[in-house]
């Protein structure tokens, strides 16, 4: 890809985000989970929006996890965070999240994640 090509890539991801930024805010009862994802990991986190504070975070780095990864594919291993994810929550006593799904689409790992995070006791 050209420079120029990947300049224009980017910039429309961050259209993107913002686009759904500007529409959901998590608050102390009910927080953002923001999920990310590169090429080889997945990562979850839950931001208090009024404070500007994260809450906690997970991901497939987390020690927690990593053993359990091994010789599982990357949308299995989203779904491991999505159930820590919400196990962490839970010692928060936070039920409800606003599911910040930042630039990317509802689909493959991102869903994956969301998903297991809904069978584990999140509402969102």
């Amino acid at each position: 890809m050209r420079r120029n090509e990947l300049l224009k890539k980017k910039k429309k991801f961050k259209r993107r985000i913002f686009r759904v930024r500007k529409k959901i805010f998590g608050t102390t009862e009910r927080p953002r989970l923001v999920v990310n994802r590169s090429l080889r990991n997945m990562y979850a986190q839950l931001v208090d929006d009024t404070t500007g504070k994260t809450l906690t975070t997970v991901s497939t780095l987390s020690p927690e996890i990593r053993d359990k990864t091994a010789g599982k594919t990357k949308t299995e291993q989203a779904g491991l965070v999505g159930e820590l994810i919400a196990q962490k929550a839970k010692q928060f006593k936070i039920e409800q999240v606003v599911f910040d799904r930042r630039g990317y689409r509802y689909q493959g790992r991102v869903k994956a994640l969301a998903d297991s995070a809904r069978k584990a006791g999140l509402k969102f």
